[in-house]
């Protein structure tokens, strides 16, 4: 061992998967070297996938006992990861979560245990950070890497190392897991948000690492990003809803944004219900080209037009939550 990791200290590393046959192979195998250093097991928990991912990692499981492929019939990542620590939890101490699409160090998985094992956090979050591609996913990582983007959060600018309340799921202590009972499979987004607050009030402690960071890939056209951000909305609402807890400030702002769209319809009445609506796009768009020449980053512009995507399709998701919860009241 090189690592200062003690050898009890058991890993079971789960990565939800579906459709990811371009990424799964070099994924697991920048993942190897935790094997042995963290006498870990990788799980690649498949919800389903049609192309070749399945037969990949049944190609590498053959080679390699500790990596095992497990069906998640429900399909989503929380379902994924509570069916592995159903099905292998009891014999590790924490399981790592590792998203599919994602990038990371060859020495993610053990700086993690490092900082659990320093800390004695029941929870490591991380910092994300987000690169794209094409001209359209660049941009949207201009836009997610920015304040516009992401209204100050921590886990998404990076921080140094404090206890938080939030931040992109890492590694996790199984038992306090189980304590609090998982991820709510209600949840299609917004499902580890909704697991720290449970952590949080059951006194289970979060710690931010600046140790290490994953790479996220952002979606590659309006469509896909706007059908993302409306579930990260309904996730959100969901989740205020359910602890009925209020929106942080930086939440709030962007809420507004479907209901002054909406009032800008009132211009036929009055030309000041534009103004609103006139004002956010002034700010996105002149953010946009601060970006570009503070920064020197040609992507500036453009990423005031993902950042409005973001925004709206946030706010539309936030709002068709809440008025199907009161529909579903009233009906009840």
């Amino acid at each position: 061992m090189k690592t200062g990791i003690p050898m009890d200290m058991r890993c079971l590393i789960v990565i939800p998967c579906l459709n990811e046959e371009k990424h799964i192979e070099p994924l697991i195998a920048k993942l190897g070297s935790a094997l042995d250093e963290l006498d870990a097991r990788i799980v690649v928990a498949d919800g389903g996938s049609t192309d070749r991912t399945r037969d990949i990692v049944k190609e590498i499981a053959a080679a390699d006992p500790r990596i095992l492929l497990l069906d998640n019939p429900k399909r989503l990542q929380s379902a994924a990861i509570n069916l592995a620590i159903e099905t292998f939890g009891r014999d590790y101490d924490y399981f790592i979560r590792i998203d599919a699409h994602g990038d990371y160090p060859s020495d993610y998985c053990q700086i993690l245990a490092q900082e659990a094992q320093a800390t004695g956090a029941d929870s490591v979050v991380v910092a994300m950070r987000t690169m794209g591609f094409s001209a359209f996913q660049k941009a949207t990582a201009v836009a997610q890497n920015s304040k516009l983007g992401n209204g100050g959060s921590k886990h998404r600018e990076g921080a140094k190392g404090h206890w938080a309340d939030h931040g992109h799921h890492a590694l996790m202590r199984i038992t306090a897991f189980r304590a609090v009972g998982g991820y709510d499979e209600a949840f299609s987004h917004n499902e580890d948000a909704e697991l720290d607050y449970r952590l949080r009030k059951a006194g289970y402690r979060i710690w931010l690492t600046d140790k290490t960071a994953m790479t996220y890939y952002p979606r590659s056209s309006v469509p896909t990003l706007f059908r993302q951000y409306l579930g990260y909305g309904r996730g959100r609402a969901r989740n205020i809803l359910k602890h009925r807890s209020m929106p942080s400030v930086r939440q709030m702002l962007p809420l507004a944004v479907v209901p002054i769209s909406v009032g800008a319809f009132l211009a036929i009445l009055s030309w000041i219900a534009v103004v609103p609506i006139s004002l956010w796009a002034f700010a996105c768009v002149a953010y946009g080209f601060w970006i570009a020449l503070g920064e020197r980053n040609p992507y500036g512009p453009l990423a005031a037009v993902s950042a409005m995507v973001m925004h709206f399709a946030w706010s539309m998701g936030f709002w068709m939550e809440v008025f199907s919860f009161r529909a579903r009241k009233v009906v009840s």
